[in-house]
């Protein structure tokens, strides 16, 4: 064999010997494995770093007539005599009282029922501002519980609106039935009485001063 061949098939035979192990090596054609998060621990704990979310108060209705205020016609004697309102509770001298919560603040104008509203049953001015209470809880007048506000049904609502007249403060009341929210669009609402109370201003300047005074 020429000598110049020699390096020709020494060449030869390292690339067969190469391919030869390429072929041997095993090829991975299996899939790569899924990649996939951590799952979520069971109980997330909050964090304590992050800024507390503000949320706003709900409105507070402020009450249009608190106080004590003598009875004006002979409704208002027979359903509660003298009465008293506080926030959440109108108690009458009589033994009627009234557990109540302010559900709204609305106008004269605004409709209680299809086709009527507080201005016409109270006598008020369309803007005048009417504070509509749920009733919770109910008792009778002592002596003649057939006097309560809506006779032998159970008082839904109750509506108060305070105007002034010549020297007096005047609250007119109306009892409501019915569960449904008064609106133009409620159901089953129907007017019980209409009535209304007197404070005379000289009493409720007495009653300021006293409150004045009470501060020094």
């Amino acid at each position: 064999m020429p000598r110049s061949a020699v390096p020709l098939m020494l060449v030869l035979a390292a690339a067969a010997l190469g391919l030869s192990a390429c072929e041997q090596k095993p090829v991975n054609s299996a899939p790569p494995e899924e990649i996939t998060a951590p799952a979520p621990a069971a109980n997330p704990q909050p964090d304590v770093t992050a800024e507390p979310v503000e949320r706003a108060a709900p409105p507070v209705i402020k009450p249009v007539a608190l106080g004590e205020f003598e009875p004006g016609n002979p409704v208002a004697i027979a359903v509660t005599g003298k009465l008293t309102i506080e926030d959440a509770t109108l108690k009458g001298e009589n033994g009627a009282s009234f557990t109540t919560e302010s559900v709204a603040l609305v106008s004269g104008g605004d409709p209680y029922m299809e086709g009527q509203t507080y201005a016409q049953v109270m006598q008020i001015a369309a803007d005048q501002p009417v504070e509509l209470r749920r009733v919770l809880e109910e008792t009778p007048p002592t002596q003649a519980p057939a006097n309560a506000l809506c006779g032998g049904s159970r008082t839904g609502y109750i509506a108060l609106a305070k105007v002034e007249e010549g020297d007096d403060g005047i609250v007119k009341l109306i009892g409501l039935k019915g569960t449904d929210l008064p609106a133009a669009n409620a159901s089953g609402i129907e007017l019980c009485a209409s009535t209304f109370y007197i404070a005379s201003k000289a009493a409720e300047a007495d009653k300021d001063a006293g409150k004045d005074d009470g501060k020094k």
